[in-house]
């Protein structure tokens, strides 16, 4: 008796049409001259998919399926097809060098399911886009001075190519990145429009540009950025990275709409430049050593104070890889996570998602962590879940937005936390900012005279341990600047100060004390204030007076 089994004739027939369907693409790619592909034996490059919109390439029969620097790979149904033509014409003009291949509709379907995998990502990240980074990486080589920048940009846009917004972009970002710069500003005036870079905390002027060369400019941005192009009059954040020798730097662009323009700011996130090893901190070598023991207690709480931009987040990235041993866990909640950090479990609050810093926290704690990082106490149920964190065995680091060490518990108090438990919880709060470097061969040494002797000369007699003097006192440094000097600044480095919990603070605490009545307190304590700090630097040869006068009241509590 003969015996048919559908499914199995069903499964065979369908095999047949796929292979006829095959053959043909590959009798039709012949004859546009192009190469077949099959898809359903290919991986997909997610990246190179994002480069199309998933609405665009089934409307227009493509997908972008690989992506290689600019060169990038453009599977098509039928390269005849109008749409087809757009959609590649559009990434030419985007500055890319689209390779086509022919593939069946079936195959075709395999790259559009793909769509599904990085939709979430795309809501949920705003538009993440790697852009091409073979000539940034190029650029990267020479473009490390304003200088230098200063005059790629200008003799590329007086060549006549300011058609190419791709490489213009290019240049801006690997002469923001060869020159360590945190932002660049895209700032359109009344008379002209600026692109401004901020090199070590000071924003100096790189070129100007005219005003069709700014609009195609922040187009090409929003697009990389995953920003909507026909919004002009509400501010947008989004982001985009790019692959540098292996290293991902991530670009977070803010786009706000002014009196002119729209003003953007491209903030980089460069993860070489958060590798600033313990030591290297600038942190004075007794305040070091109370640190190294103070972070490696089994609990407890280190609250890091000062404004943003002042390396809050540097100090506590050093501080956790100085922790961080295969035998601990530690996690961190963050908004946003600017640098990810190997072996460390990192989380991102998402406020519309309901997950913020004390939600966070709270999770936290359920995956029994050694160490805890919040990225900020900002209200009370926040500190209260940190303050009782640190009282249950964990050891907690976060910042605060105060001006100095001592304000850390009168702001605690502001928040609502119990005077009480602070003197339990807290272990250590700490300030500091951030000055810029004098170059070595580009500043002079000046004797101290006036006003600025009189300065130094009462905050060095305010030193608890003498010790701590240089043996200079009478000679600081200025910066020379010009030619190769630049402006006679290379890098930043910290200023200091910190208080710990002894039993004079921890009594005074309890209390409801002011900023003046911890710092009085804390002077027995010996440890150098921000002022003392900067001084010695400046004795040093570290950085200047004009410089640190800048950053801090040197004539406070004198």
């Amino acid at each position: 008796m003969i015996t048919f089994n559908d499914d199995e004739q069903k499964k065979r027939l369908e095999e047949l049409r796929q292979e006829e369907e095959e053959n043909l693409v590959k009798i039709l790619a012949r004859k546009y001259g192009i190469t077949a592909l099959d898809l359903s034996v290919m991986s997909i490059d997610t990246d190179a998919l994002r480069l199309v919109s998933e609405e665009t390439a089934r409307n227009a029969g493509v997908a972008a399926i690989k992506l290689t620097g600019k060169k990038v790979d453009v599977a098509v149904i039928s390269p005849n097809k109008e749409a087809a033509a757009m959609a590649i014409q559009e990434l030419v003009e985007r500055g890319y060098e689209p390779t086509l291949y022919m593939v069946s509709r079936r195959s075709m379907e395999r790259a559009w399911d793909r769509y599904k995998e990085i939709s979430y990502a795309r809501a949920a990240e705003a538009g993440v886009l790697s852009i091409a980074s073979g000539e940034v990486e190029a650029y990267l080589k020479t473009l490390t001075t304003l200088g230098a920048i200063t005059a790629e940009a200008k003799t590329f846009l007086a060549g006549g190519r300011k058609h190419n917004i791709s490489a213009l972009l290019e240049i801006f970002l690997a002469g923001g990145i060869g020159a360590e710069a945190s932002d660049i500003h895209i700032e359109p005036e009344e008379a002209r429009i600026v692109i401004r870079l901020r090199l070590d905390g000071v924003l100096e002027e790189l070129t100007v540009i005219d005003e069709k060369t700014y609009t195609l400019l922040v187009s090409r941005i929003k697009l990389l950025s995953g920003l909507k192009l026909n919004i002009k009059t509400e501010a947008q954040d989004g982001r985009f990275s790019i692959r540098i020798q292996g290293t991902d730097v991530e670009i977070r662009t803010s786009v706000v709409p002014g009196s002119y323009g729209e003003s953007v700011v491209m903030r980089i996130l460069n993860p070489k430049t958060i590798r600033v090893p313990f030591e290297e901190l600038g942190i004075e070598p007794g305040l070091l050593q109370i640190l190294e023991r103070e972070i490696r207690k089994p609990n407890g709480m280190l609250l890091n104070t000062g404004p943003t931009g002042s390396g809050k987040t540097t100090t506590l990235y050093a501080f956790l890889r100085r922790v961080q041993t295969p035998h601990n866990k530690i996690i961190t909640i963050e908004d946003p996570i600017e640098y990810h950090l190997e072996g460390i479990t990192q989380t991102q609050t998402n406020a519309e998602k309901g997950y913020t810093f004390s939600r966070g926290l709270r999770a936290a704690l359920r995956q029994d962590p050694d160490v805890i990082m919040v990225g900020e106490i900002r209200d009370k149920e926040t500190a209260a879940t940190a303050i009782h964190a640190s009282l249950t065995g964990h050891f907690v680091l976060s910042t605060l937005h105060t001006n100095n060490a001592a304000g850390a518990i009168p702001r605690l108090i502001d928040l609502g936390i119990n005077p009480k438990i602070i003197a339990s919880a807290v272990t250590i709060a700490m300030a500091q900012r951030l000055v810029r470097k004098l170059k070595k061969d580009c500043a002079k040494e000046v004797r101290l005279q006036g006003k600025h002797k009189e300065i130094v000369s009462k905050i060095l007699d305010s030193i608890k341990d003498k010790s701590k003097i240089p043996k200079n006192t009478e000679t600081v440094w200025e910066p020379v600047p010009g030619g190769a000097c630049g402006n006679g600044f290379k890098g930043r480095v910290g200023i200091f100060e910190a208080i710990f919990m002894d039993e004079k603070i921890e009594y005074l605490t309890k209390e409801n004390p002011s900023e003046r009545e911890i710092k009085k307190a804390a002077q027995d304590q010996g440890i150098l204030t921000m002022q003392q700090d900067g001084v010695i630097k400046a004795l040093q040869g570290v950085t200047s007076l004009d410089e640190l006068g800048r950053m801090i009241d040197l004539e406070e509590g004198l």
